[in-house]
């Protein structure tokens, strides 16, 4: 289908059959990328004394038992529920179907990525999707562990993503802090605004904002400007596994 939008007065054509999958599959019984070196996801055949969820071992059915963790184990948005003693879910955050994004590959210094590499569009600026160099689909099977640390960004870096407006952060790294920061998440705070070392709103509203770990962008795919649909599993958690997609544009 299709569809026109307006954006910063300006009329853009963009096909909903023509997206781009930004997702790492979770593949149950092959590679995984994964954080922490958790235990991997998984699944098993459901089964009591009167049920039997495989088809194999005679079940009427297949349904499994799923297990695994969405911060640790596959593309993921979170919220600020994630570092928060308040219970705020991520379900309840994202309310809008489609928002104007830049994406932008960028080559971490010394495994950090800096203000002066970030940049939006104009009127693109209600989201950030983050690819890192050097970039493979390594990345949809990678284990990121203290022999394997992940780019991060700068505090100041993070502060020119807020003052850029930003609101939906996508990056292909695991964490946009550094990963064995002793739990501190400097930049998370920094991103919802939430006081750093604290773990409370102190009453403020919560923030609207999210951000999406673990996506995968192949180098076919340009820097520029895109509609981003984060498509969420609605869970009520601080985290849930998603599917952002991105749409090509044209002007009109």
């Amino acid at each position: 289908m299709h569809c026109s939008i307006e954006i910063d007065n300006r009329l853009y054509q963009y096909n909903t059959d023509h997206f781009h999958d930004l997702s790492i599959p979770m593949n149950f019984n092959g590679d995984q990328a994964n954080y922490f070196d958790v235990k991997r996801a998984s699944t098993k055949p459901f089964q009591n004394e009167n049920v039997i969820g495989d088809t194999k071992q005679g079940g009427g059915c297949n349904f499994d038992v799923v297990s695994f963790i969405p911060h640790c184990n596959g593309t993921h948005t979170e919220c600020v529920g994630h570092i928060v003693d308040e219970d705020i879910h991520v379900n309840a955050i994202i309310n809008d179907a489609l928002f104007p994004a830049t994406f932008i590959t960028v080559k971490p210094e010394s495994n950090i990525i800096d203000a002066d590499q970030i940049h939006v569009e104009a009127g693109f600026n209600a989201a950030l999707i983050v690819r890192t160099l050097p970039n493979s689909d390594a990345k949809l099977s990678a284990t990121y562990n203290e022999n394997n640390q992940p780019p991060y960004f700068s505090r100041k870096a993070m502060k020119k993503i807020n003052e850029l407006g930003i609101r939906h952060l996508s990056v292909d790294m695991p964490t946009i802090d550094p990963a064995y920061d002793d739990g501190k998440l400097t930049n998370h705070h920094t991103f919802w605004n939430v006081e750093q070392g604290g773990h409370s709103l102190n009453g403020k509203p919560p923030s609207f904002k999210t951000i999406t770990e673990m996506i995968y962008v192949p180098n076919d795919i340009s820097d520029g400007s895109y509609l981003l649909q984060i498509q969420v599993t609605n869970f009520v958690s601080d985290a849930a596994p998603s599917r952002p997609l991105i749409f090509p544009l044209e002007l009109s």
